[in-house]
């Protein structure tokens, strides 16, 4: 399994960024897939998952519910996390999970710093 993510950086408050993750090493339509993130010196925190049936069904923390859009394209082998209206607080490493829910196997991650 490889997760490689992209498409992070530093925004100022209310700004957006899109990230990427690309996926191999496995059979991509067969598995939901999932964004996790960890603050400095927090844990793991699950940010949104999206299944594969049903067209892909999304779900969302309540700390991102409205703000954050994942979405997947199955014949790219790709997972994107579209942000809006980012805050300080979604200061965080951004990894891509396989799976519903799940934060193992992930990628490397990648830095989103919200900071004016």
């Amino acid at each position: 399994v490889q997760l490689v993510e992209s498409g992070g950086g530093l925004v100022q408050p209310g700004g957006s960024l899109r990230l990427s993750c690309a996926a191999s090493g496995f059979t991509f339509t067969k598995d939901a897939m999932t964004w996790v993130r960890q603050a400095p010196g927090k844990a793991l925190e699950w940010v949104s998952s999206i299944t594969l049936i049903g067209g892909g069904i999304p779900y969302y923390s309540d700390a991102v519910k409205g703000r954050f859009t994942i979405s997947r394209d199955n014949s790219k082998n790709m997972v994107y996390l579209q942000m809006n209206r980012l805050k300080p607080e979604d200061t965080a490493v951004y990894y891509c999970a396989k799976g519903f829910k799940a934060n193992y196997p992930r990628g490397q991650g990648t830095q989103v710093t919200v900071s004016s």
